[in-house]
């Protein structure tokens, strides 16, 4: 049982730090809600669309060894690492190179943050040949199916119901903040919710 992970706003929150970096920078007050949707928000009713290019390129870049899993990411991992029959990839999508700004690498600092965040005694949790970092939605897509992904989870419906995500794989909508309404997709709110769920899902396929 393959279980495939997006890595953006699934894996990794950076809610507090689009928040630090854009009061850091005097671009926000400090009474902005702290995450990446009202900071965004925030900066575009200032009619500072360029800052905010600028900004994830920056917090993906420079600054993403300061960003944070989404709470119980890495006790599901290291939960899923231990059961028989269970194993997991990363499968995103992003740009190499921020489109403002100073070209970091972005690919390589979400490797970085990962081997560096997703560890447990023994080390990285995801090994770095099942993580993979895709340039665009359509290689995304043959990534999840050429991998033999049963099971993906990720935050963006789009991903998840378009016709080119792969028939075989079952999709499972990452919804913490209940940000979507009404949709044909299998939807968690925690990881701790993915957890029960993937428990679930064995128990059925050891039966």
């Amino acid at each position: 049982m393959l279980v495939g992970l997006d890595f953006d706003n699934t894996i990794v929150s950076y809610d507090a730090l689009f928040h630090k970096c854009a009061l850091e920078a005097g671009e926000i007050e400090a009474g902005v809600e702290p995450t990446k949707v009202h900071v965004r928000d925030n900066l575009r009713a200032q009619g500072k669309e360029e800052y905010w290019i600028h900004l994830q390129g920056y917090v993906y870049g420079a600054r993403m060894a300061e960003a944070e899993a989404f709470p119980g990411a890495l006790d599901f991992m290291r939960w899923a690492g231990g059961e028989d029959g269970m194993d997991l990839a990363i499968v995103s999508h992003k740009t190499r190179h921020p489109f403002r700004g100073p070209k970091y690498d972005l690919h390589d600092a979400a490797r970085t943050w990962v081997t560096h965040s997703l560890v447990d005694r023994s080390g990285p949790i995801i090994a770095e040949e099942k993580m993979f970092f895709e340039l665009t939605k359509a290689d995304k897509w043959h990534r999840i199916g050429a991998i033999g992904c049963d099971y993906f989870i990720d935050d963006l419906p789009e991903i998840l119901t378009d016709q080119a995500f792969p028939r075989d794989t079952e999709p499972f909508l990452f919804d913490p903040a209940n940000a979507h309404g009404v949709l044909d997709l299998p939807r968690v709110t925690s990881w701790a919710d993915f957890k029960d769920q993937c428990q679930r899902l064995l128990s059925n396929n050891n039966q």
